[in-house]
């Protein structure tokens, strides 16, 4: 079925759409992956190319500073294992021309549409193109947190933006232990996910914390609860403010096990998390969450997620020769995304070793001299005499710095300004987890390209073993 708000093709768009499709097989040829290209081609030759575009009455968006491409490619897979035939983002292309890529595979030459759910990633910013033009009819947002500062300013400001362009129609699936997200759009209708308050395991004082005065009237916050940064139950002293009552409850948390106990006015189920992280977990609420507003039973949607796996471009594992290798995302510039890694790190029992890649490629062509990220990031979980650091990347001395302040002695801290040679200072002994912590999506090639390199490197001694 059409949707009755996509505007008329005209001449333009039916040019752009040819252009745009041809572009496919030719990247094909070509032995190019430009995920982007495609809907760089289609939005240059005509402007407002994705509003007419014929898309689907069910069209689902997620945003939010961190989690969002897991939780958008989990609501994908557990739509497609309901029956539904969804289109998305997978690739994590989530800007204005990335989602008209992914959506194009999905019309033919004349406009026709051969799927029936959009799931789409969404870049914070991009909410302002692509909510108005693809008009979904939920919203998922995971959380907002203080990101790169010369692109996100501050999360408060990237909440008023994304205020600004959600259309009033859209239903909105939030964070209520966020206390900025969750008061996004204020207007719209709503339903909220979250936490039982609990231990969710041993925090250092952190120190990053985004909200420190109420949103409200600048009033003190108290912290009822807190899971980690400013996530967690809070209160107004002055005027009353306070995180709102969750419609979907995560109790009985078993990080170790891996499960969770999810709770709603219409029953509930138990579920088997991705990872044993507390992270992974709210990822896990909030995609419930939202199939359940589409009325899916807790049965159907444990059914459908039953083979949910992290996104092997965020999270890969596996045990050779007695060495356990982690390759982790670990988004630079991100200190809420980087300190929930260094935690993780420093919570594993037995010996560990880190190769921190995580300068972005483009740090050395001057993308960023802004290095004040590491000082809002707790680099003071890594300060602990089981953790071997090897530092590498054109940032790498700036991180030397960071991890030297935070306490890391000189005996535990490697550098290597290539990142070959820094790989090969992992000693890589038996019964070590190794993590290998890369800062983006640009650096994910020379990031697989080493970790492919330790792996090799592993096989051959335990076939010596």
């Amino acid at each position: 079925m059409r949707d009755k708000n996509t505007r008329p093709a005209g001449a333009r768009f039916w040019l752009a759409l040819w252009a745009a499709k041809l572009t496919v097989p030719a990247l094909k040829l070509t032995r190019h992956t430009a995920t982007n290209l495609p809907g760089k081609v289609a939005m240059r030759l005509c402007p407002d190319f994705l509003n007419r575009m014929d898309k689907p009455e069910l069209v689902i968006t997620v945003t939010g500073t961190n989690g969002k491409t897991t939780v958008s490619n989990l609501l994908f897979d557990a739509l497609a294992a309901s029956g539904r035939h969804p289109r998305g983002n997978r690739s994590g292309a989530n800007m204005y021309s990335g989602v008209i890529s992914a959506l194009l595979g999905g019309v033919d030459l004349r406009n026709r549409r051969r799927y029936d759910t959009a799931v789409l990633e969404t870049d914070e910013h991009a909410t302002r193109l692509i909510l108005p033009e693809t008009r979904p009819r939920l919203c998922v947002v995971t959380n907002l947190f203080r990101d790169s500062i010369m692109r996100n300013a501050h999360p408060e400001f990237v909440a008023g933006r994304m205020t600004k362009y959600i259309p009033a129609g859209t239903r909105l699936v939030l964070n209520a232990d966020d206390p900025i997200s969750s008061g996004v759009a204020p207007d719209n209708p709503r339903v909220y996910f979250g936490l039982e308050p609990g231990d969710y395991g041993a925090e250092l004082p952190s120190r990053l914390n985004d909200l420190r005065i109420c949103p409200r009237c600048g009033g003190r916050i108290v912290y009822d609860s807190r899971v980690y940064h400013h996530i967690g139950r809070v209160h107004c002293a002055d005027c009353g403010f306070h995180s709102p009552t969750p419609d979907y409850l995560g109790t009985d948390v078993d990080l170790a096990a891996g499960t969770m106990r999810i709770t709603d006015a219409g029953g509930s189920g138990e579920y088997r998390l991705v990872s044993d992280t507390v992270f992974n977990a709210y990822n896990i609420l909030a995609v419930v969450a939202a199939l359940r507003d589409l009325g899916m039973s807790h049965e159907e949607i444990r059914s459908c997620l039953s083979g949910a796996l992290l996104t092997r471009s965020r999270h890969t594992e596996e045990t050779i020769g007695g060495v356990r290798l982690i390759n982790q995302l670990s988004k630079s510039l991100n200190p809420s995304a980087c300190s929930r890694n260094f935690q993780r790190v420093a919570s594993e029992p037995g010996k560990k070793e880190v190769l921190m890649l995580l300068d972005t490629l483009d740090t050395e062509h001057g993308y960023s001299e802004n290095i004040c990220w590491m000082y809002d990031c707790d680099y003071e979980y890594l300060a602990d005499p089981s953790i071997h650091l090897v530092v590498t990347g054109p940032r790498g001395k700036d991180t030397v710095l960071r991890l030297k302040l935070a306490g890391v002695e000189d005996a535990r801290l490697d550098y290597a300004r290539d990142p070959y040679e820094a790989a090969e200072l992992l000693r890589l002994e038996p019964g070590t987890s190794v993590f290998v912590l890369y800062g983006g999506d640009d650096a994910k090639t020379l990031d697989l390209a080493i970790v492919e390199k330790l792996t090799e490197t592993l096989r051959k001694r335990e076939g010596r073993a």
